[in-house]
């Protein structure tokens, strides 16, 4: 089943009391192009999360953001500037002798003189941490995916209803390139009969100038070869595989036969049999490109 290179899933989850929450968001791209926007404090995570999803994706542009909220957690530590305090408690004790103060000091004086006592975060297990935004990740990129594989069914649609149309009308060349050839006969034995109305026409001139004509609007090559790119485009719509950028090419070659076609023809109603075609390659084209 193909799948659109657009899409967008979310998840949310929890690491102990850490909420984690993640999203991915993708819009097309020739290419794979990832970026993981993660807190600061957490950038370790950002080469396993695009590992993750490298395996979920082959092309796009896509935007992981892992939100991680910490405020519930009691991950906060004080801690004693020992050091401090002392050199504190031993400029109080000294004051006290030179002015001769009292020299009473208790923990609760201490704590107003900055940065004695620190607050600081517990570093949550890496490893933890890791595999569980990755369980999360997993869910975000399930409905991501499934998102895409709707948006692809919808193209797969409209592509099969475009080749129907090309098929057709690819059908209608095949019809009118005897008729032109059989016109030109026509036309070329009149022409001759006027120029040689005395002596009479060259039936083997006649002939020999009817087969050039026939052999140079000849389309069959082009027009069997359209089919088999039909054909293979339709197979690749059943695909499971990856084929945007191979339909890509494809459809670069029913364009090129297209034109062949066009420039060896040279009657009015394959012309506009012809622009009706091209018509329907280009925006299968366009399809194409959202295709991952």
């Amino acid at each position: 089943m193909i799948k659109s290179m657009t899409g967008y899933g979310g998840a949310k989850g929890f690491s102990g009391k850490m909420e984690i929450t993640v999203e991915l968001k993708s819009v097309n791209n020739r290419y794979f192009d990832c970026t993981v926007k993660i807190p600061r404090i957490y950038t370790a995570l950002e080469e396993p999360l695009k590992a993750v999803i490298s395996k979920h994706i082959s092309r796009g542009k896509v935007d992981a953001f892992v939100t991680i909220d910490s405020s519930k957690t009691d991950d906060v530590e004080i801690k004693v500037n020992h050091n401090l305090a002392k050199a504190y408690i031993s400029a109080l004790r000294s004051m006290a002798e030179d002015f001769g103060l009292s020299s009473n000091i208790s923990a609760m004086d201490m704590t107003r003189f900055p940065d004695v006592l620190q607050a600081e975060k517990v570093q949550a297990d890496v490893d933890t941490l890791k595999a569980d935004v990755c369980i999360i990740l997993e869910e975000a990129l399930c409905a991501f995916n499934d998102m895409r594989a709707r948006e692809g069914v919808k193209l797969k649609d409209d592509i099969e209803v475009r080749l129907a149309e090309i098929e057709r009308l690819n059908e209608s060349v095949e019809e009118i390139s005897p008729r032109s050839v059989a016109e030109y006969r026509r036309k070329l034995e009149s022409r001759l009969r006027e120029v040689f109305e005395l002596t009479g026409v060259d039936e083997q001139r006649l002939m020999t100038e009817a087969a050039i004509f026939a052999d140079r609007v000849a389309v069959s090559e082009e027009t069997v070869r359209l089919r088999c790119h039909i054909e293979q485009l339709r197979e690749m719509l059943d695909s499971r595989e990856p084929v945007g950028r191979k339909m890509d090419f494809l459809v670069q070659e029913l364009n090129r036969e297209a034109n062949t076609i066009g420039s060896k023809g040279n009657d009015p109603e394959m012309a506009r049999v012809i622009i009706d075609m091209k018509a329907e390659i280009e925006k299968i084209r366009e399809q194409a490109q959202n295709i991952e």
